[in-house]
């Protein structure tokens, strides 16, 4: 068995080919897209989060939305870019969402990447500190949220509060008991991987990665998640960690579908350049007919290695055809590979 959900970046665009024009039309779409892949029996409702851009960006009234509106369906976050987040903040919406859905929050968070406007987070108030880059304040971020969400006291209470205080240090509130288990790093290279497993995060690993060793996409993030695996049981944790992998996956068992992705240039790894520094991998998109999706999907070495599998959506075509899309998976492709 392997968890299926869908991850969508949450687009909106006024051209006539979209239909989802607006901001509202985004967020109400979401929540919609949500509760129509928990009835066709998808564990998972992710979304990415990006500033300064036509996309979904604060994510937790939205995650409170679907979680009031779901009852069973994980609901996520791929990812919270932190070096945009106040970590105190942050634990208190979260714990906020996740008690309204229930405990099915699955915060995906990291260090960020490329962004719309040069250095967005200083906008949000935020600094590195003397010596320290960008990518450090993020992750000096996550360790703070991951501190907090302990729901260990760490301040001092003052001696004439408004409301009476309980003894001992004060933690921020709403507390929500295991939500700390549920927050995942979102790792471009295998070090990352392997300081997010030392911290005791899952792991999300995207459709690019740094490109450290020039093999298929697929291979290098199977070698990723082994690197991860290896680090935390080098850590000692105690629970089974979890791995989810993202896919451009398209059934093509409609004339819609093979108008829209039919046209067999998804087939291939294509390599760039994040920054000056960083050469990526991005992994190849699939598009085909059920039997042949199947074949294709049974050789990726890293959705073998992952226990979650996440289908990006093409969120801009509407609720109804994003449902086919993910109901086509789980009709026509899963039960050939073994996940359902």
């Amino acid at each position: 068995m392997k968890k299926i959900g869908f991850l969508s970046f949450g687009h909106w665009a006024s051209s006539a080919g979209s239909q989802t024009h607006s901001a509202g039309d985004a967020l109400l779409q979401s929540i919609d897209l949500a509760v129509v892949a928990e009835e066709l029996g998808a564990d998972g409702a992710y979304f990415r989060v990006h500033h300064f851009a036509q996309q979904l960006a604060s994510p937790f009234p939205l995650l409170a939305a679907v979680g009031a509106r779901t009852r069973k369906i994980e609901i996520g976050t791929a990812v919270i870019d932190m070096r945009y987040e106040n970590p105190f903040y942050m634990a208190e919406d979260a714990g906020s969402a996740d008690l309204i859905s229930g405990g099915r929050l699955q915060l995906g968070i990291s260090r960020g990447s490329p962004e719309q406007v040069i250095d967005g987070w200083r906008h949000f108030g935020h600094s590195p500190a003397e010596g320290a880059s960008d990518a450090d304040m993020g992750r000096r971020h996550a360790e703070v949220l991951l501190d907090v969400l302990r729901g260990e006291g760490f301040a001092q209470p003052n001696p004439n509060p408004m409301f009476p205080n309980p003894p001992g240090l004060l933690r921020l509130e709403p507390h929500s008991e295991g939500l700390r288990d549920r927050i995942w790093w979102g790792a471009g290279s295998n070090a990352t991987a392997a300081w997010a497993a030392r911290f005791g995060m899952n792991l999300q690993s995207s459709t690019l990665k740094d490109d450290e060793t020039g093999q298929p996409f697929h291979v290098q993030q199977a070698e990723q998640i082994r690197a991860y695996r290896d680090a935390w049981k080098e850590a000692g944790h105690a629970r089974t960690p979890r791995v989810s992998v993202s896919r451009s996956i398209f059934a093509l068992v409609s004339d819609q579908d093979r108008a829209y992705f039919g046209r067999g240039n998804q087939g291939r790894d294509q390599v760039g350049y994040l920054d000056a520094q960083t050469r990526a991998i991005f992994g190849r998109s699939y598009a085909d007919e059920p039997d042949k999706l199947i074949a294709q999907l049974a050789v990726d070495e890293a959705i073998a290695e992952a226990d979650t599998l996440l289908l990006t959506v093409p969120n801009q075509l509407g609720v109804d055809y994003n449902a086919h899309v993910i109901d086509a998976i789980l009709k026509h492709v899963a039960p050939g590979l073994g996940w359902r």
